[in-house]
């Protein structure tokens, strides 16, 4: 008997093939790397990189046991030399494509909202706190770490969703939907809900193995009789704006930008009202360059202490389970952005578990309580500028998933998952 033929492989397929090859990759099919990805279980070399003064990339292998490892990148950034920024957009971009002019390096940024159907996304898919250029975008729902930048100087500190802002020039009070305790005058503070109240969920998928969704009837804030809800919008050149006014709540959690709930209707607040957001948390709004909520510290994902996270990420990746991360730590005048990189599947290559994070973490002489998480999985990835070209580590076993069933898996390994924040890095000049 004839042993069946494969089927032959696309151009693109071939292209991509070659590519992994040049990569130090020996993948036989593209195609198969959705079951089996042991091919990218490869130890690096080390490698000490001098990207610019004051910045440093520096590529090693630390074995985490019984066969185990993973590969340890680690960005450190002197920033007297070097000044950071958070780059944001509702749409999506991939990390490479912002290493260009006088760009040094890109980072993946934080969380995202993530769903696999495509016609259901969130307006601002940012883990709560979202600044853009000096605007706060998103407002947060509850209380998180969150990077903060004035002038290129980033800092790191809890950020409680609570502040001010202004309706139509009309100051009032808010406080995030899910921030515990009673607001000290309900009556006369909004209450902030966004796509950070929703709730991932999990199906399976005969080629994918699953796929990740949101109920979108049962994705709005609460119904209540007495509430009315103000969904608020961010336009180009328009800032932000209410967009819609719903009596009773029931407002798509994915509508606009965020939502502001009143027990009472506001006066002069109609469609089109403008809304700025002055001051969170003690914060003057115009005084921040930009900024976006974190993770939870090392030291917290490795006791558990992620509850504010889990059901609005769906599967948790701060379980007691192997994870590609990407964190982040100001240390003694230098920001540290380092990945712990993996591949969900591989038998020996899969990132680290939180505990194995924060032994890494102290083993480098940083304090993981200090440390932040940006992600925790297959966005997990720097793009960087050395002697003139760019160059990337991190994820480079990432497939974009097919969104029919005729639909092939492509390989992104270079180019990344589609992003919508990351945080980049240049000179100070």
């Amino acid at each position: 008997m004839t042993a069946p033929t494969a089927p032959a492989r696309s151009d693109e397929d071939e292209e991509a093939v070659r590519a992994l090859r040049a990569q130090g990759y020996d993948v036989p099919d593209v195609q198969a790397l959705a079951t089996d990805q042991r091919a990218f279980a490869v130890r690096v070399t080390d490698r000490d990189l001098t990207l610019a003064h004051g910045a440093r990339l520096r590529s090693r292998c630390v074995d985490l046991g019984a066969g185990s490892f993973t590969n340890v990148h680690t960005l450190t950034l002197a920033l007297e030399a070097v000044r950071a920024e958070v780059y944001s957009r509702p749409d999506t971009f991939h990390l490479p494509e912002l290493v260009s002019g006088n760009v040094l390096a890109a980072v993946s940024g934080s969380f995202a909202f993530i769903s696999d159907d495509p016609a259901y996304q969130p307006a601002e898919p940012c883990l709560d706190f979202c600044c853009r250029n000096g605007t706060v975008i998103s407002a947060p729902t509850a209380g998180k770490p969150a990077l903060l930048v004035r002038d290129g100087q980033p800092v790191i500190e809890p950020l409680p969703a609570r502040g001010t802002l202004t309706l139509g020039g009309l100051p009032c009070r808010w406080i995030g939907s899910k921030e515990p305790g009673t607001p000290p005058d309900p009556a006369a503070t909004l209450l902030v809900y966004g796509a950070t109240n929703c709730q991932i969920l999990y199906r399976d998928h005969p080629r994918t193995g699953f796929l990740r969704h949101v109920d979108r009837p049962s994705n709005v804030t609460p119904l209540s009789g007495s509430a009315i809800d103000y969904v608020v919008t961010g336009a180009p050149g328009h800032g932000l704006r209410v967009s819609q006014i719903r009596p009773g709540g029931g407002s798509d959690l994915f509508s606009g930008s965020f939502i502001l709930r009143a027990d009472r209707p506001l006066s002069d607040v109609t469609l089109g009202t403008s809304v700025k957001i002055t001051e969170i948390a003690g914060h003057e709004v115009g005084a921040l360059e930009s900024g976006i909520s974190l993770g939870p510290s090392v030291a917290d994902a490795a006791g558990g202490l992620t509850g504010a996270y889990d059901a609005s990420l769906g599967k948790d990746p701060f379980r007691t389970t192997r994870h590609a991360r990407t964190l982040i730590a100001l240390h003694d005048g230098q920001l540290v952005l380092q990945i712990l990189d993996g591949a969900p599947g591989t038998d020996t290559f899969r990132g680290a578990t939180p505990h194995e994070t924060a032994q890494l973490c102290a083993s480098d002489g940083l304090d993981p309580c200090q440390v932040y998480h940006l992600d925790g999985g297959a966005s997990s990835k720097i793009a960087y500028r050395h002697m003139g070209r760019t160059g990337v580590v991190g994820s480079m076993h990432y497939l974009r998933w097919p969104t029919a069933a005729t639909e092939p898996f492509r390989w992104q390994g270079l180019e990344g998952r589609a992003l919508h924040n990351a945080i980049i890095l240049k000179p100070r000049l």
